[in-house]
């Protein structure tokens, strides 16, 4: 167990650790050469020149302005400067709203961290019960409630509080989620034109003998729809010639690096092996290979291209419709389409960047089955992650070291040494172990069969929050503790175990406070040195690098990461919420966290991150949901920790905070909610009737033509546009619905407009006009 010693050399080395990586920021930000890392979002807006490209040959490279090294920290209060409207026009609604779930826990632990240490330490204090018990324990546990004795009537202060922080975690709680739905509907109101406002994704579109799915979609939204429907486009499977064009990029990659070393090197001749990662096989010129291998892949990629446009098997049963206004789009997506609730689903389309577009070729029928078997795997892998991290966290201690290594006794006996194991060392190895989680969990979501990157994402992000919550919080406090305490267990008798296990829980703050500055402090400060976008830009600049769009192509902005970010924050939420009354003194090592978080990633933001795809902050749900359980399991620990303190007379009174809190989240829901699935139709009809005012001129038809076209289609389209104009804006009135159904008639003749199309699948990019 970390002492009072070891929780100060822990934040010693992670203070030193957060410094230099952020003395280092401030150093290699400011060098020219760099310049393209550290502000890669203004380059991609077009908003920043690079500074190497005047001055002299050395200015080029170093900042030789040491003005500029004495204001180093000066990207803290510009971090801070941008208004959040601003921001919002910046970066986007989803960064914004990020941002705010740091201001949550700001908002939300400033005052509770006030209350609980000017009130409950004092409390937790002035008792002696520790040192005349029989238990392992540390100066710091005799500021928690385990130092308070049984039956003692100082319980009511932390039921008190516990009634105190419910309530103003739920007030918090109440309002940002107000203002984040007021945000988002402004957010959307106000926004440009974007494809996915007209746009509705159908999935299990039911066969017919008679007709393809382009002119079966055709047909049944000109039916359905016949004052809205504007075009579509199929869903095809083009995994295989997108892994094919990926395959071209990575040889041409190689071929640009080979012929830019030749350029400095004419004299030598480049070889290389055509085996396994080039390290096994027959020595060949390696220009002259990948020039073939280039070649061999343009051939293969064009006759796949003609596969998938002829071959009816890759049309998959789904379609992106477009409509012609945002409101008829939104009574599509949010109704259902026939009296069979099975078929013809729709839902509103990602925005054309959003899309994961592999996962397209998954058939929906094929959904149910795939999230069975990633639940059942899952589960399984959370609850055998146990034994290693038990096992691990075990190893990472002074009792462990001397067991499986009884020769280093010497060694981790001195004090110094175990100080670092027991204040850095475990945090550590815990870090180190969850490192390869989040992308096992993005891979495990991606098999589920989500079709936009913010869907996965958001499903990592509830995977990995629950994983934390058994693995890292239950087996570290509950199991950890007891294990701690196995020596008192044996000497005790039977109705004394659950007291030692009531006493025991708050002692891992310990813990908890060493790794929440191993991981949140110093791991923040890493976030922005960007040391790895650092290191791989520059190796692609001198290796790859011959235009100005490679080296546009070589800078690595990088996103948010919510799948990984979000869960992190949680956590401390989760720890902040459940010690707050049992260990408050951990409260100020999580609010640094926030804080610091906050201005790092502010800064990220506005200079750095460039996100993948704007949802609106749809993601918001999740967080408050989250939130409201990690209020729920602290109320719930309570009240277990309070029954072994023999409180019998005030536990019960702890009985109505979870109820209270359930309701209050059903209340949000009602509420709250609704903003972030579904579209008012009125905002719709507004948003409509403003844009005819505005621009009577918009042409829906050629803005939504090109939108959904697969991206490995994009550049054949482009090529062939001028020949695929096809339609008329709409139907005259009273004119026969297109079909070429023959069995279940319910036109009374074919359709012209689909009678040419009806021998062969519609065509990557040809989208099929109302």
């Amino acid at each position: 167990m970390a002492t009072l010693a070891d929780i100060g050399l822990s934040a010693g080395v992670n203070i030193l650790s957060a410094f230099i990586f952020l003395l280092a920021f401030a150093l290699l930000r400011i060098q020219p050469f760099n310049d393209r890392v550290y502000f890669p979002k203004w380059y991609l807006k077009g908003l920043r020149s690079s500074p190497t490209h005047s001055g002299t040959f050395v200015t080029k490279f170093v900042n030789l302005d040491f003005r500029s090294y004495l204001r180093f920290l000066n990207w803290m209060p510009d971090a801070l400067r941008m208004p959040e409207a601003e921001l919002i026009e910046h970066a986007g609604l989803d960064s914004a709203a990020y941002l705010r779930i740091y201001l949550i826990g700001l908002k939300i632990f400033i005052p509770i961290t006030f209350l609980a240490l000017a009130i409950l330490v004092p409390v937790n204090f002035t008792n002696s019960t520790l040192a005349l018990a029989n238990v392992t324990y540390s100066n710091i546990d005799k500021l928690s409630i385990s130092n308070i004795p049984l039956g003692s009537q100082r319980f009511w202060a932390h039921i008190v509080m516990a009634y105190v922080f419910t309530f103003w975690t739920c007030y918090v709680l109440l309002k940002e989620y107000e203002m984040i739905a007021t945000l988002r509907l402004q957010f959307l109101a106000s926004e440009r034109r974007r494809p996915d406002q007209f746009t509705v994704m159908v999935r299990n579109i039911p066969p017919d003998p008679d007709e393809s799915i382009s002119e079966l979609v055709e047909h049944f939204f000109l039916v359905n729809h016949p004052d809205h429907y504007l075009t579509h486009q199929v869903v095809y499977n083009a995994n295989k010639l997108e892994d094919l064009i990926e395959e071209k990029k990575k040889k041409q990659n190689w071929l640009d690096y080979y012929q830019l070393k030749y350029s400095r090197h004419p004299e030598k001749r480049l070889l290389t092996k055509t085996g396994f990662l080039c390290l096994s096989g027959e020595k060949v010129d390696a220009i002259n290979y990948y020039s073939s291998e280039i070649e061999r892949l343009t051939k293969e990629i064009a006759e796949e291209r003609e596969r998938v446009k002829t071959d009816s098997k890759c049309i998959m049963p789904s379609a992106f419709v477009s409509f012609r206004t945002r409101w008829g789009a939104a009574v599509c997506a949010q109704t259902q389409q026939t009296s069979n609730p099975t078929i013809w689903l729709t839902d509103w389309a990602p925005e054309p960047r959003d899309i994961y577009w592999p996962n397209l070729a998954i058939p929906y029928v094929h959904l149910s089955i795939r999230r069975l078997i990633i639940a059942v795997a899952f589960f399984f892998m959370t609850f055998f992650f146990m034994i290693p991290i038990a096992f691990v966290q075990s190893l990472a201690t002074i009792e462990g070291i001397q067991k499986v290594a009884p020769f280093l006794k010497p060694i981790v006996q001195a004090r110094f040494i175990k100080s670092l194991i027991q204040g850095v060392l475990s945090g550590l190895v815990l870090k180190l172990f969850l490192m390869f989680l989040p992308a096992i969990l993005m891979i495990m979501s991606k098999f589920e069969g989500f079709i936009s990157l913010s869907s996965l994402e958001r499903r990592s992000a509830s995977r990995y929050y629950l994983f934390n919550f058994v693995n890292v919080f239950l087996v570290s406090v509950i199991a950890g503790s007891a294990f701690e305490q196995l020596h008192s267990f044996i000497n005790q008798s039977a109705n004394q175990i659950p007291k030692t296990i009531g006493e025991a829980i708050p002692m891992k703050a310990t813990f908890f406070i060493t790794y929440i500055m191993l991981d949140g402090w110093a791991g923040v400060a890493g976030e922005i040195l960007r040391l790895k976008p650092l290191i791989i830009y520059h190796l692609k600049n001198f290796f790859l690098v011959k235009t100005e769009k490679d080296r546009e192509a070589a800078m690595d902005p990088g996103s948010l990461g919510f799948n990984t970010g979000e869960p992190q924050i949680q956590f401390y939420i989760l720890l902040g919420l459940v010690y707050a009354v049992v260990t408050p003194i951990l409260l100020p090592f999580i609010l640094v966290f926030f804080g610091f978080s906050y201005v790092v990633f502010r800064h990220q933001i506005i200079n750095v991150y460039n996100q993948e795809y704007e949802s609106a902050a749809a993601f918001w749900p999740d967080v408050h949901h989250r939130i409201v359980v990690a209020l729920v399991i602290s109320q719930v620990l309570l009240m277990g920790l309070l029954s072994t303190k023999h409180a019998a007379s005030s536990t019960p009174f702890l009985i109505a905070l979870p109820i209270l809190t359930v309701w209050f989240h059903m209340f949000c829901r009602g509420r709250f909610e609704p903003a972030f699935v579904r579209y008012p139709l009125q905002e719709a009809m507004m948003k409509d009737t403003l844009e005819r005012a505005k621009d009577p001129k918009f042409n829906p038809k050629a803005f939504l033509q090109s939108a959904y076209v697969h991206p490995v289609f994009k550049a054949a389209d482009e090529e062939e546009e001028e020949e695929l104009k096809v339609g008329e804006d709409m139907e005259p009135e009273g004119k026969l619905v297109p079909t070429k159904r023959q069995s279940r008639r319910n036109t009374p003749a074919p359709s012209k407009l689909s009678g040419d199309s009806s021998t062969s699948p519609s065509q990557p990019g040809i989208v099929h006009d109302a």
